[in-house]
């Protein structure tokens, strides 16, 4: 299990947002934390402690500008998503990204369009592909949701979409949106589910408030499934995790 480190981009900014509030009503916001700092400032911190396919994620218009300051600073280190698209990505590739994340171009009108996800992976090769399955829980289980989180769509998420899926892409990206920003806990179903079907590398996001969290994740996941934190972070004004214990705590599981 590795620590997948974030950059999350809202207006240009560097912030922590509770994921399910991300809505047209700018008074539903609930933000948790504001960074003073450029993007690059965390890219490059992530650089220095060697923590690799992190993501760049650009909630919403007007974050180019800092996404390419946080590409720059490690060209080849990080992924980027939000907004991604055919006509896009070529571009992002070439400003330092390792990887596209992508969910609402190949998810729309609440179904997945296969020929948008074939044509990218032929225009930037399946390699460079993670496919963004943020998910909510509704009535018989999880359902991948798009449009910042607020739009579910008809995939649930099981062992024979997963395997379906893994041939368009190289990893996927999984927020449990259900509990994403609000450090309240995991959602070990979830990750049951997870661990025993997916057949690509794969990030879970959402809930982690503490190193027993992590633990929690690597039992779960049986080692396979990697973790990213945000707003437990004291790197992002949370008190639940020291950025330092955390690296040591990815250091120390994954000497070999």
């Amino acid at each position: 299990m590795r620590f997948r480190p974030c950059i999350d981009l809202h207006h240009g900014t560097v912030k922590q947002i509770v994921g399910s509030t991300l809505a047209d009503d700018p008074a539903a916001l609930r933000t948790n934390f504001a960074s003073d700092l450029p993007p690059s400032h965390y890219a490059a911190l992530y650089r220095r402690d060697n923590l690799a396919g992190g993501h760049v994620i650009m909630l919403g218009p007007g974050n180019e500008e800092a996404a390419r300051d946080a590409l720059a600073a490690w060209p080849g280190g990080m992924q980027v998503g939000g907004g991604i698209t055919a006509a896009n990505a070529v571009h992002w590739l070439e400003q330092g990204a390792s990887h596209l994340i992508v969910t609402s171009h190949v998810f729309h009108d609440g179904f997945l369009d296969r020929e948008r996800l074939v044509r990218l992976g032929r225009l930037v090769g399946r390699k460079r592909l993670v496919l963004d399955l943020s998910c909510r829980w509704r009535q018989d289980g999880y359902y991948v949701v798009t449009d910042r989180w607020q739009n579910f769509t008809a995939l649930r998420i099981s062992p024979e979409a997963l395997e379906d899926l893994a041939a368009f892409c190289d990893e996927f990206l999984v927020h449990a949106v259900d509990v994403e920003g609000k450090c309240m806990g995991i959602d070990t179903r979830l990750l049951d589910l997870l661990a025993v079907s997916v057949p690509v590398p794969t990030t879970y996001a959402g809930g982690v408030a503490s190193l027993a969290d992590l633990e929690q994740i690597r039992i779960c996941g049986r080692g396979r499934i990697d973790v990213t934190v945000g707003s437990a972070l004291d790197l992002f004004g949370g008190s639940g995790l020291r950025y330092q214990d955390v690296v040591a705590y990815h250091d120390r599981i994954n000497a070999a």
